[in-house]
């Protein structure tokens, strides 16, 4: 293995919405319905990133990898504002909050909840359908489902919007 391996190219499905001022770099791959707003940073030099379908990257989060540390988001997480994924895992409905910090080798486990300003710890694991809270994380209860539906009408936003997004951005490059 190389000690500074080449830097890969971006694999971004056709339907995806990238905002023009997004940065995209290495082995990141974005499958159908993603989208990634604007300020975005996303560096994959020596491990990928994969974003799942239907899943929504807010402005100004960074997603960044480590040796042995991907990042790995499944279908429809939210990564709010300005929240940091560092070498970690975000499973299928999981909610990252505005400001949170997921370290590497944690795992947000399907449908947790990640409130705002939390820091989940290198190898930390929220398990599914929890929430955790703080800095450390600690879980604190189930997700509600008010919580869960809130979070589904929030999908259904950023996909909506991210349409009306990419007519614009096409419109004004021409």
């Amino acid at each position: 293995m190389d000690e500074w391996p080449p830097l890969a190219e971006p694999s971004i499905a056709e339907d995806a919405f990238i905002a023009d001022t997004a940065r995209i770099f290495g082995d990141v791959t974005i499958a159908s319905e993603a989208s990634v707003w604007y300020g975005a940073s996303i560096r994959a030099e020596v491990a990928p990133v994969t974003i799942g379908s239907g899943t929504n990257v807010q402005d100004n989060v960074v997603l960044h990898t480590d040796r042995g540390f991907p990042v790995v988001l499944g279908a429809d997480v939210t990564i709010g504002h300005s929240a940091v994924i560092h070498g970690a895992t975000v499973q299928d409905g999981a909610l990252v909050g505005m400001g949170a910090i997921v370290l590497n080798g944690a795992v947000v486990q399907t449908g947790a909840f990640v409130a705002a300003g939390t820091v989940v710890p290198p190898g930390g694991v929220v398990p599914a359908g929890m929430l955790a809270v703080g800095n450390p994380m600690r879980v604190l209860r189930e997700v509600r489902d008010s919580e869960n539906q809130s979070t589904a009408n929030g999908l259904n936003h950023y996909k909506h919007y991210a349409k009306i997004y990419a007519a614009m951005q096409e419109s004004e490059a021409e």
